[in-house]
């Protein structure tokens, strides 16, 4: 079996070279056990890197036969580029995991297993979140939480460590949207699955490339990519807002008809007056946010980019390989 493994990088200078160093190693094991192919690969995409992270992979697959490299034009996110080398990957089997090394890699064996034995999907879940602090912990499990709330079809706990075979490969080249969101995309291909779970590490080096602001972006556009939910809401909340100044008016009317002393007060008419635009502008910021991805959607851009990758002369272990931009002469691969 050819196995690819998918990784985007993104000012990965500190942590590439010791990420590389573990995956080849388990390649060797691997193929010495008779599990993958020797033209198995380990794909590095550069989402557009600011460091040397793009030297670094250009250096990577000089040295290793194992390891070829993907440069986008410019930095597109990290969907993106996992995206991009997904759709590179040339193994019988893809599996993608960041560079971070806070996945188990060892968890490949048992995907690999599971793929043999008839699963075109292997999901890494992580078994506990010791190592998240408190914040990180509960907001994480929360979100799945509302995303199943919501009808979204997700996995818990399962981040983008995943197995796919190549029919659920050329599957997702189906989906052209612009508005990523694998981890809701790949359940809802709907072909036979299974889950891995494994303890998650500690950063190898490096700082996260997550910080909050990313994190509420990405759970938002998984909310709003795969949830008509929140216009359902609207629509809920406008219907009680409805019966409440309903009833409001009635009192009005009430007190008019049958009371002779009516308080007059400011209260009665600013405090449903900022309530009602507060809803409305918060309608319209959520009705906005759809018409926003059918506007991204309708243009059709192309996702990426390509503007260089690592090519080999051959795919032996004792061959080497270099960088080109793409478009120019090379030895196919």
């Amino acid at each position: 079996m050819k196995l690819s493994v998918v990784i985007p990088c993104y000012n990965e200078e500190e942590v590439l070279p010791e990420t590389a160093h573990r995956l080849t190693a388990l390649f060797q094991r691997l193929v010495d056990q008779q599990q993958i192919s020797v033209d198995s690969e380990i794909v590095l995409v550069d989402d557009g890197s600011r460091d040397k992270t793009w030297h670094i992979i250009c250096t990577l697959a000089d040295e290793s036969p194992w390891i070829r490299g993907l440069k986008l034009s410019r930095n597109k996110g990290h969907q993106t580029a996992l995206l991009a080398g997904l759709f590179d990957a040339r193994g019988d089997a893809v599996i993608s995991i960041d560079a971070d090394l806070q996945d188990d890699i060892h968890a490949m064996e048992q995907m690999i297993s599971a793929f043999r034995n008839g699963s075109d999907v292997v999901y890494g879940v992580r078994k506990r979140r010791d190592t998240d602090s408190w914040f990180k912990r509960n907001t994480a499990e929360g979100y799945y939480r509302v995303l199943a709330a919501l009808g979204v079809e997700v996995v818990f706990n399962h981040a983008d460590y995943r197995l796919l075979s190549r029919r659920v490969l050329e599957a997702l080249k189906q989906y052209r949207e612009s508005n990523l969101f694998l981890r809701g995309i790949v359940p809802q291909l709907g072909y036979p699955s299974s889950i891995v779970y494994y303890d998650r590490s500690e950063r190898f080096a490096g700082e996260s490339k997550y910080p909050l602001r990313k994190m509420l972006a990405f759970a938002w556009q998984g909310i709003t990519s795969f949830s008509p939910a929140p216009l359902r809401a609207i629509t809920g909340i406008g219907l009680l807002i409805s019966i409440g100044s309903f009833g409001v008016a009635l009192w009005a009317l009430w007190m008019r008809l049958f009371s002779e002393s009516t308080v007059p007060g400011w209260a009665s008419t600013v405090i449903p007056m900022y309530f009602l635009g507060g809803i409305q502008l918060l309608s319209l910021g959520i009705i906005g946010e759809y018409l926003a991805k059918i506007y991204t959607e309708s243009k059709q851009r192309p996702p990426f980019f390509i503007e260089a990758a690592t090519t080999r002369t051959a795919r032996t272990p004792e061959t080497g390989h270099h960088a080109q931009p793409l478009g120019t002469d090379n030895t196919a691969d």
